[in-house]
């Protein structure tokens, strides 16, 4: 049986003048067709009620945290940098509440970019609000090709989960200006770029957290590394769901 995933929606207003009064529940397609093409049935969590993640959570077998918005910097005791973009600090309590109710249940996560990210700060860590404004930053972490283009190597720590379904070396999409700079309570780093910026951090026991700073729901269709992590998603959200029922 293909195990339900749930993929965290955003809001925006409707593209069409007709309908420009309309708020529209939506998350893009990229996540929603990786998680089909790897096996799983996605279901898009729509941006609600904080109190409604732990019904949320108990319907489905594993969570997509999607890409979006800065994170906002109060979450971690900071005033707002000059150049931090958009926050949306109504998504943030929403997929704040969804984190904690995934790991209590016990429902493997994936989390992609912003997602990664705010599950960093859950746990306790913090970012770097404007990445371009450090300065060993050398590689560009914020690409001018196409999101469907990877464009710079990370290195994958030998041994960690991560290294079962990335090469090291291998080539991702880069498409973020903010990034991990201490990390949470119980992740460890698993791959970084080669200016030393964290790419991926998984669980520091078990496998219920993968985290990745890039877009793989954006390579599925070409990259065979990309795909693997989704449908790692999938085993991961079968095991756990069989766990529950024995």
């Amino acid at each position: 049986m293909r195990p339900v995933i749930g993929v965290t929606g955003n809001i925006m207003q409707a593209p069409e003048d007709k309908f420009k009064s309309f708020k529209v529940n939506y998350s893009p397609w990229g996540y929603t067709e990786a998680v089909r093409l790897a096996g799983g049935t996605p279901v898009i969590l729509p941006m609600t009620e904080p109190t409604c993640a732990a019904h949320y959570v108990s319907l489905i077998d594993g969570l997509v945290l999607t890409g979006g918005e800065d994170i906002s910097p109060y979450l971690y005791n900071e005033e707002p940098h000059v150049n931090i973009e958009a926050t949306s600090p109504t998504r943030d309590a929403v997929e704040t509440a969804l984190i904690k109710e995934a790991l209590a249940q016990g429902k493997p996560i994936l989390a992609i970019c912003r997602g990664m990210q705010l599950v960093n700060v859950v746990l306790g860590g913090n970012l770097y609000q404007d990445l371009a404004g450090q300065a060993n930053v050398t590689i560009q972490h914020v690409q001018k090709s196409r999101p469907s283009m990877a464009t710079h190597s990370i290195k994958v720590k030998a041994g960690s989960y991560l290294s079962q379904l990335v090469a090291d070396g291998c080539l991702i999409n880069s498409i973020h200006h903010q990034a991990i700079r201490e990390l949470g309570e119980g992740l460890i780093v698993s791959a970084r770029s080669k200016d030393g910026v964290i790419e991926a951090i998984e669980s520091q026991e078990g496998s219920l957290i993968l985290g990745v700073q890039w877009h793989p729901e954006r390579l599925t269709k070409h990259d065979e590394c990309s795909m693997a992590i989704f449908q790692d998603l999938i085993e991961r959200s079968l095991e756990a769901k069989q766990a529950v029922s024995s």
